[in-house]
């Protein structure tokens, strides 16, 4: 903008006020002012003007900081949160950043005290449970896709997973199954929950879970495949499994099938999610279905709820079981 001002023989603020369209500039100056903005591609640093005019309307929304981020990103579960979250962010006027943030090394505000977004939107709860609390005190605008934590004071959305887990164990033994096995990477707290619902499930029927049915593994097909192989091979009798997510769901049914087992004739499968793969795959997949579109609208109400000067309360939204063909037997 100097540059321009320097060679129309005129003031910064006069470039600015030419280039913003205001009356008080003669039509010729600004005339010649847009022809010099033209021909240097001259265009407005929309960041430093946000900075300097203190508005913004920019949203960061950050992505999992985890060595297997490639994963954790091309899977359909979180493509439908991100997408939902860009859609009712784009319906409401604002803009999307989105990012990954080293959890070990940031400083979480950043984005938010330098002016960059109005304020922040996790995809999981992979985050320091205390330094989200101290974010919370100094008033940082964010919401968190997981579950409400104890003396949490920060803002959460997210599901009831032991619910989530216990109807879909609970689903598997009323189509039969006896000896049911789970995988998933029971690390985060979503899945600790899903595996407490799904030990609930076996309590209230009467039924010890049997820790050899157990797989503790990582969401990747990989990992899955060699670890429900592990049991196969073991011997270990089981006729259902719940896979914590749906992408673990197919990944066990390809490993059933090519070991000669038929889905859902000699084992029962059901996953988690309910992501659109889900309804073509054969067999399509029994699921526990969780309410992307309805999170990201809520995720972005609780945010700039903030922004305006509210305390939002953590939301719970409801999950249901979709059942399909992976868990009705033929005879």
């Amino acid at each position: 903008m100097s540059d321009i001002a320097r060679l129309a023989g005129v003031s910064v603020s006069a470039v600015s006020r030419a280039l913003r369209g205001k009356p008080d500039i003669g039509e010729e100056t600004r005339k010649r002012i847009v022809e010099l903005a033209q021909s240097l591609n001259y265009t407005v640093n929309v960041s430093a003007q946000n900075l300097r005019l203190k508005q913004n309307n920019t949203v960061a929304v950050v992505v999992p900081p985890m060595n297997n981020l490639r994963e954790q990103l091309t899977e359909p579960f979180f493509i439908s949160l991100i997408s939902s979250l860009a859609n009712t962010l784009t319906d409401r006027g604002y803009e999307m950043l989105l990012l990954r943030i080293d959890a070990d090394t940031a400083n979480f505000a950043d984005l938010y005290y330098t002016g960059r977004a109005i304020g922040l939107i996790y995809t999981g709860q992979w985050l320091p449970h205390d330094r989200l609390n101290e974010l919370a005190m100094a008033r940082v605008p964010m919401a968190l896709w997981g579950e409400q934590r104890p003396r949490q004071m920060y803002c959460t959305v997210g599901t009831d997973n032991k619910h989530g887990g216990k109807i879909a164990t609970e689903h598997l033994f009323a189509q039969g199954a006896k000896r049911i096995a789970i995988i998933g990477d029971f690390g985060t707290v979503e899945l600790e929950n899903r595996l407490a619902g799904y030990r609930q499930a076996h309590a209230e029927r009467g039924v010890a879970a049997d820790p050899a049915l157990l797989i503790n593994t990582k969401f990747h097909t990989a990992h899955i495949e060699r670890d429900m192989q592990a049991l196969i091979d073991s011997g270990a009798p089981f006729d259902g499994v719940f896979a914590c997510s749906d992408l673990a769901a197919i990944t066990v049914i390809n490993t059933l099938i090519r070991n000669g087992r038929a889905v859902p004739d000699d084992v029962l499968v059901v996953g988690y999610d309910d992501i659109e793969l889900a309804s073509y795959f054969r067999p399509a997949l029994s699921t526990v279905r969780q309410p992307m579109e309805e999170a990201g609208n809520v995720l972005v109400e609780s945010l700039l709820a903030q922004v305006a000067g509210g305390r939002p309360e953590p939301r719970q939204l409801t999950t249901e079981l979709i059942v399909r063909e992976s868990t009705r037997r033929t005879a």
